[in-house]
């Protein structure tokens, strides 16, 4: 306990590190501070409707991602997510337009203008978003909760410029973050929304089991320490995948490449388990929104049915369609981040190369093989963590609210962001010779 007080203090012995953190908690507290705000022409005391809505099935999630923002009709009400939809369609379009591929090799200039293309395309979606929430509004509030009228053009148009504005700002504050402070910004934001959500969640499960005479207080006491085991698991393990990583590289790929043309010292390629981090995570959950979205436009019976199969976040369908597509984005988002061609290249002009392997394609076709193998596994662990609120919910009996922090995609996400950003910070303590914030960190 002294050494972490002592590792705390150092934090604000480095100036760079303390106005980094001051603008990151910062821009989180403007953020959150955004969500609380209704649209203007929006009774707020009349979201009663609204905040139903949102108690359970997709808009729930939905709701989480936004901080409560949603429920609130706030002017964040469509949070980061178009800006994450946007990521999503760029990279997926990178892979078929040659203009896109070219912007990817031209490193930062290419990146600039890859972000600039996100950024248009994100105010595209909100507009096509912002009439759709809008006529969500006008489904589920009374007409007396709209304070210039259900009918009214200024109302409208005006709501859709500010939910535009809205998801402009908070990306921008997410870059910010990123530029200028600790950790992803974007993945900060979703962050900080989720743990908002976390004591209404509890204290909503504290009520059902004490109150309502559902197992009492010794439940929630049990589901409190099964809790801190998840967390304590998700953390190990994902700590153990990283050491993983480096081992089987070594074994795999590395521990066969001995040569070095230019000093004859053994040289190591760094292969990871999950490249990917917590990102296929997002990007899945961002498409789960569609299917319900989309069924939702028409009212025949095919549609009905399939929105309320994809509303249904604890259902079977939900959940497979969902661990399939974690897989599918881990392998895709490993297969950006991890180029192999460009590895295979470096690696034919530094003079090196994988014994009984060819320099060029081949060896580029080697290492795609070796990461497609190794990135399985890891694939596989956030697919099972993703979906295990579905088990707690249906063995437990839990709420709905409280179940989502049981593993999913809440978990992960808190849990992937607290690491990376300990990890940054953990940088600078060391940078500056100070003891980290990590044991495997410390100086010595």
């Amino acid at each position: 306990m002294k050494n972490f007080i002592e590792t705390i203090k150092n934090i604000f012995k480095i100036q760079d590190l303390k106005d980094r953190i001051s603008l990151t908690l910062g821009i989180l507290l403007i953020y959150r501070f955004g969500a609380q705000v209704t649209l203007p022409g929006i009774d707020a005391s009349k979201l009663a409707a609204l905040s139903a809505q949102t108690e359970q099935g997709i808009g729930n999630i939905l709701n989480m991602f936004t901080g409560g923002a949603f429920s609130q009709a706030s002017v964040f009400a469509l949070g980061i997510m178009p800006y994450i939809t946007a990521s999503i369609i760029v990279q997926l379009m990178g892979i078929a337009i040659p203009y896109l591929q070219k912007l990817q090799k031209d490193g930062e200039s290419g990146r600039k203008k890859m972000n600039q293309i996100t950024r248009w395309l994100t105010i595209a979606i909100t507009i096509v978003q912002g009439p759709g929430y809008i006529y969500n509004l006008y489904k589920q509030l009374p007409a007396e909760a709209f304070l210039l009228g259900s009918d009214s053009t200024q109302f409208l148009l005006g709501s859709i410029l500010i939910l535009t504005t809205g998801t402009v700002f908070a990306m921008w504050l997410g870059e910010k973050i990123t530029d200028k402070g600790i950790g992803n910004g974007i993945s900060l934001l979703i962050m900080v929304g989720i743990i908002a959500k976390l004591p209404e969640a509890f204290i909503q499960e504290f009520v059902s089991r004490v109150q309502n005479d559902n197992g009492g207080p010794m439940m929630i006491v049990f589901e409190i320490i099964l809790w801190i085991v998840v967390i304590m698991a998700s953390i190990l393990l994902v700590m153990a995948v990283r050491k993983i990583q480096v081992q089987y590289a070594r074994r795999t790929v590395v521990g066969e490449y001995e040569q070095d043309l230019m000093g004859g010292n053994r040289q190591y390629i760094p292969l990871k388990l999950n490249a990917s981090g917590v990102m296929p995570i997002i990007f899945a959950q961002a498409i789960m929104f569609v299917p319900a979205a989309v069924a939702g436009l028409s009212s025949s019976e095919t549609a009905s049915s399939l929105q309320a199969t994809f509303s249904d976040i604890f259902g079977f369908w939900y959940n497979l369609v969902f661990a399939l597509l974690i897989i599918i984005f881990t392998y895709f988002y490993t297969a950006i981040t991890v180029p192999t061609n460009k590895m295979a290249d470096d690696l034919k002009r530094s003079g090196g190369f994988i014994p009984g392997i060819k320099p060029g394609q081949e060896t580029s076709d080697y290492l795609d093989k070796i990461m497609s193998h190794i990135t399985f596994p890891g694939s596989l662990f956030l697919a099972l963590l993703a979906v295990f609120p579905a088990f707690i919910v249906s063995l437990m009996g839990v709420q709905a609210n409280w179940g989502l922090f049981f593993g999913g995609t809440s978990l992960i996400i808190m849990v992937g962001v607290a690491i990376d950003t300990v990890q940054q910070i953990n940088s600078y303590l060391l940078n500056r010779h100070y003891d980290g914030l990590m044991k495997s960190g410390k100086n010595k």
